[in-house]
């Protein structure tokens, strides 16, 4: 059976975001897409792993797509890992070897270079996992109720 992810209506990096999200369940994460940490920034994927770890993983479909991220440093301070995730044709070699990699698809995708760990301060982990479980609250609901508001 055809899986649903290649619909047209997602983009390449929708569809890398879903084969990561696939793969750190397996290594027990659950995730979300598009969370705003602050204002200003939105990561692509945010993982909150079994012992509270968070993760963030940009998800990079193009050369021109990473070489247009200038707020990916912005990031870390909002996360304990950074990842990029990149389809397996994209040249590595351009992403910052002080940052972890993750090659994927859009049904799998595998850690290649674990980011380094800088633990979040316990405040900031507390922020990170109330923003996480009310935003993955918020998309729960809205798949339930189509017309659902999600801003407020």
């Amino acid at each position: 059976m055809q899986d649903d992810i290649d619909r047209p209506s997602l983009t390449p990096g929708q569809l890398l975001a879903r084969g990561v999200s696939r793969a750190l369940r397996s290594h027990g994460f659950v995730s979300v897409e598009e969370l705003v940490p602050t204002s200003g920034l939105r990561v692509d994927v945010m993982a909150l792993g079994p012992k509270g770890e968070v993760w963030i993983v940009e998800c990079k479909s193009s050369r021109a797509d990473f070489q247009s991220d200038h707020k990916w440093r912005g990031y870390l301070e909002w996360c304990d890992r950074f990842f990029w995730a990149v389809g397996s044709d994209f040249p590595a070699e351009l992403l910052p070897p002080d940052t972890g990699l993750i090659i994927a698809d859009a049904y799998d995708a595998e850690i290649v270079r674990m980011g380094p760990e800088g633990r979040l301060a316990p405040v900031r982990r507390k922020v990170m996992v109330q923003k996480f479980a009310r935003h993955a609250a918020m998309r729960a609901q809205a798949a339930r109720d189509p017309g659902f508001i999600t801003a407020f």
